[in-house]
């Protein structure tokens, strides 16, 4: 029995609420038609009432739906947003890089059409591909090779000065050791009176060593050595190979300890000449 009356109780609200809504949208459409603008809106503002609770709740139930696919379409177009700056930003970095490098690259290849102290001596232009560096082995590879008439022994320069030696080729390429390879060694000339020492490698970022000085011998820092160029010299005479960073002697010391560091800027070497040299047999 009790069943029975919820059940006709629901019944009832039910209909009650279709018959609201009916009348709402007869309603409606007479107060748009104009006519019984008295009547309509005391009916009008009846409906409102009696619909204002149902119209609360669902109001409850959408606006943070509402909320929610509102704020997430937003945060969609601002990620897109943010996504198209970060994109434009970062073509515009690279653009500016590669503007940048380009014309670093057309001031390296100019200096080295311009250097003073090769005079006459014939040059293969090359483009470092790779650097090989371990605690104590500095070397690069070049592009050019055999093909390009690149020998082992060949010196090769940069913008500033000395680079290294060729001591790898084949037909399209070449290794080449630097100047702080720990088994690099170079004659060096230095001061007014033209004294000999020679410029001994220690690694990569390491300080060059300049042994063969002797005590006593004037120094300043920042003075440059230069290959000495004698008889058999692997290197020809006048190019700039380091500048001298510290020097200090002791009493019992049978040469000056001296170190330098490199003239020419090894990591970020980029371009070289290759020099067809040879020293005379």
């Amino acid at each position: 029995m009790a069943r029975t009356i919820r059940r006709t109780r629901r019944s009832r609200r039910g209909l009650t609420l279709v018959l609201l809504v009916l009348a709402s949208i007869a309603i409606i459409s007479l107060d748009y038609r104009g006519s019984a603008h008295g009547v309509i809106g005391w009916a009008q503002r009846g409906a409102r009432d009696a619909f204002s609770p149902v119209q609360h709740g669902v109001d409850d139930v959408v606006r943070p739906i509402g909320s929610f696919l509102s704020g997430a379409v937003h945060a969609g177009a601002l990620e897109q947003q943010n996504a198209k700056l970060s994109h434009q930003l970062g073509s515009l970095q690279r653009q500016a890089l590669a503007r940048q490098a380009s014309a670093d690259a057309l001031r390296t290849l100019q200096a080295l059409d311009r250097l003073p102290w090769t005079p006459g001596i014939p040059a293969v232009t090359a483009q470092v591909t790779s650097m090989g560096t371990s605690d104590f082995a500095a070397t690069v590879q070049l592009d050019k090779g055999a093909k390009a008439g690149v020998t082992v022994g060949m010196p090769v320069v940069g913008a500033r000065g000395l680079v290294g030696q060729v001591v790898q080729t084949w037909s399209s390429g070449c290794t080449v050791r630097l100047v702080t390879d720990a088994a690099s060694s170079v004659g060096v000339r230095f001061g007014a009176a033209g004294d000999l020492a020679l410029v001994q490698g220690s690694g990569l970022g390491r300080p060059l060593a300049v042994n063969l000085i002797a005590p006593g011998t004037p120094l300043h820092r920042g003075e440059v050595l230069t290959t000495s160029g004698l008889q058999d010299a692997e290197f020809p005479p006048g190019i700039p190979v380091a500048t001298v960073s510290t020097f200090s002697s002791t009493p019992s010391a049978t040469q000056e300890s001296v170190t330098a560091r490199p003239v020419a800027d090894l990591p970020v070497l980029a371009y070289v000449d290759v020099l067809q040299w040879q020293p005379a047999p």
